[in-house]
């Protein structure tokens, strides 16, 4: 576009001054989106029920959560007695995977194109001049993202497992298993044998909802989950996909189902030897047994994200999407919640829940020790850490960047 006269100076300082001002808060950066950093306050408004901090507390524990349709990653725990909740925003997060050898956290961001974010904690800061280190006691430990790899969008990535040292996903678009490299590569290495036709595995679209990992020690000890086990016109997205009792848990060995019977099953863990799943579409979680699935507990919701402390499990649930309301035939829709809920697995009672009122849609769950991290540096109820989180990240350093000028406590 060409212009007959130059623009005034006035004009020009406008336009310089809205440019110079814009990426400015460390939240849109680590987020990579102009609009981190502006989350809805009511989504982080709770409620909790019965012995839900004293629960987690006794993990010595921090709880991860993806908040998918939020855009949120945050993280539970207590510290010297008292709760901490804090987030980082990122475009639909959604599978967990964390190594703790490395001491480094997966995540999965599943807008278009598809992002691996990697985040580790903060260890140290940089001696500075011009910034002081006051942050430290409050936000050590804090994570932060370390990379991103981007893959593409049609790879629809769901969950993440690290089998043997290496990082898989659920290619749920392509209806197999992939395994992805750190320079960005991948290599799809598992599907099940129902998308084979005439020997060939079809990959180009998503017929079965293949969702999850439950990682045993290499692929073939490991399980999978899937809404169905039979290719139709009728895929996973269509208001008239069949969804009742439909759900099945593949073998990683035969690459054939080993249970049937659930109903849009997600989150499946192997736990003390067994196979644990949330049973979506009946809000509830439980166990695979004599080839078939087995409740332990029934939520209020879809449920969705699960994660293990000994004896009890963090289990996820979520609202249901009004036009996916066909897909929880067991649910009283209506009556979902968004919350986390502590369920002791030998019994089956709810110790404790958290609930956001206005919240929607849990994906993911993993506990990590909470001398690893305490969370993120942004907190709920946090604005009076502003300027800390500004030096935080003006200075900060991790394992693999720590030096002679650098501090580490």
């Amino acid at each position: 576009m060409s212009h007959s006269s130059s623009p005034s100076t006035r004009a020009l300082n406008s336009l310089w001054a809205r440019h110079n001002a814009k990426w400015r808060r460390p939240a849109q950066i680590v987020g990579q989106w102009n609009d981190a950093g502006s989350v809805d306050p009511e989504l982080l408004l709770y409620k909790v029920r019965g012995n839900w901090w004293e629960t987690l507390a006794s993990t010595d524990a921090t709880l991860l959560v993806t908040r998918e349709y939020e855009h949120l990653i945050m993280a539970l725990c207590v510290v010297d007695g008292a709760p901490s909740l804090s987030f980082m925003e990122l475009p639909h997060p959604s599978g967990l995977a964390v190594d703790p050898a490395k001491g480094v956290i997966h995540v999965a961001s599943t807008r278009n194109p598809n992002q691996i974010v990697d985040l580790a904690p903060v260890t140290g800061y940089i001696d500075r001049l011009d910034a002081d280190s006051d942050w430290f006691d409050k936000m050590g430990h804090s994570l932060v993202p370390i990379r991103s790899r981007f893959f593409p969008g049609c790879f629809y990535l769901h969950d993440l497992a690290l089998v043997d040292g290496e990082l898989y996903a659920n290619s749920v678009g392509q209806n197999a298993v992939v395994r992805l490299a750190e320079n960005g590569g991948y290599e799809r290495v598992w599907w099940p044998r129902c998308i084979e036709i005439d020997d060939k595995p079809v990959f180009g679209q998503n017929y079965i909802q293949l969702n999850s990992i439950a990682a045993g020690k290499d692929l073939s000890s490991s399980f999978f989950s899937a809404s169905t086990d039979r290719l139709s016109s009728r895929r996973p997205g269509h208001r008239n996909f069949p969804v009742e009792k439909r759900g099945v848990i593949f073998s990683g060995a035969t690459r054939e189902p080993m249970a049937r019977g659930l109903t849009r099953p997600h989150s499946a863990r192997l736990h003390s030897e067994r196979i644990w799943v949330d049973n979506s579409g009946y809000g509830e979680f439980g166990i695979i047994a004599d080839e078939s699935f087995a409740p332990i507990a029934r939520l209020p919701g879809w449920t969705r994200g699960l994660g293990f402390a000994g004896q009890t499990a963090f289990v996820g649930s979520s609202r249901v999407i009004p036009r996916f309301k066909q897909y929880a035939p067991g649910l009283e829709v209506e009556k979902s919640v968004c919350g986390i809920h502590a369920v002791d697995i030998e019994s089956g009672r709810v110790l404790g829940s958290i609930v956001w009122p206005f919240g929607n849609q849990i994906f993911a769950i993993e506990l990590v020790p909470r001398q690893l991290t305490q969370g993120f540096p942004f907190f709920v109820n946090g604005k009076r850490f502003h300027q800390k989180q500004k030096r935080l990240f003006y200075t900060f350093t991790i394992d693999h960047n720590t030096g002679s000028n650098a501090h580490e406590r």
